[in-house]
Parts: C-alpha cells; structure tokens; sequence
C-alpha cells in the first residue's frame, strides 16, 4: 500500500493517492510522446476510488473515451485514462510530490521509442543550462 501525493507546476491542481500501485510504466508510444511533447512519458497506474484530487481539471478526449487531464493554470499534463482500463487512472509520474523517488519497472512500446534517447549517455552533461550555444549547426534532423 502506498501513500503519495502531487501537484502540478503551478500547485493549482494537486492530488493524494492510498493504494496498490496497478502499472508503473515508462511508455513509449507515439500518442503519449505526442500528447506530452516529451520523448517518453512515465506513470503510475492508479485505482480512481483511492485517488484524490483538488483544484480545476481539463480534458482533452485524445480518441474515443480516452481522456488526458491537464491543468488549465499552467497546462501541466497530470494523467490518462480510458474506458479500455475503466478500473485505472495513469498518474504522470512527473507530477509526484518527489519524481526522484518513481521507479520504472518496465517500458512499453518499445518499437516506437525513439531512437535518439540511445545517444544520450555520450553526450556532454552540465550541471545546468548551457551558457553558450554548442556553436554546432541548427538542430540535426533526419
């Protein structure tokens, strides 16, 4: 049994869940990376009876009967559901209260992931933002 909480970037929206966990995924799948305009998109899967939430959500219906939530303060993505998994909410492991502390124990999608994520291990780290630009062309693309 787990106890966490979360909010969204601005704290308009926040959440507490108590309950088993049911999926704690990373996905790759093109919908979820598009939705999020992120290359992959880790979440918690939720029982929706033992989650909480205050503040105003959006929805945005993603395809038929699925619904991505999304705060209308700061746009912060907070989770996906779908009448496929009626018994489910997909938390964005983003929003979690200490993100540090999520832990993966699979990915989904694989065939979608994109491909550039494997070149990340050699590319140069900083501890944050670049002061100057790489003095490398505008961005490579295929």
């Amino acid at each position: 049994m787990a106890f966490l909480a979360g909010h969204c970037m601005c704290g308009a929206v926040t959440w507490t869940y108590s309950g088993n966990i049911t999926r704690n995924l990373v996905c790759h799948c093109a919908d979820c990376r598009r939705a999020t305009s992120a290359p992959l998109t880790a979440f918690l899967g939720m029982r929706p009876e033992q989650l909480s939430w205050t503040g105003d959500i959006r929805h945005y219906e993603s395809s038929p009967d699925t619904f991505r939530g999304f705060c209308p303060s700061c746009g912060t993505r907070l989770y996906f559901r779908s009448d496929r998994w009626p018994r489910e909410i997909h938390v964005h492991a983003a929003t979690m209260a200490n993100p540090e502390d999520y832990l993966p124990d699979a990915q989904v999608f694989m065939p979608s992931r994109a491909k550039w994520l494997d070149r990340l291990p050699s590319l140069p780290a900083h501890e944050g933002f670049q002061e100057q630009p790489s003095g490398n062309s505008p961005a490579k693309t295929r």
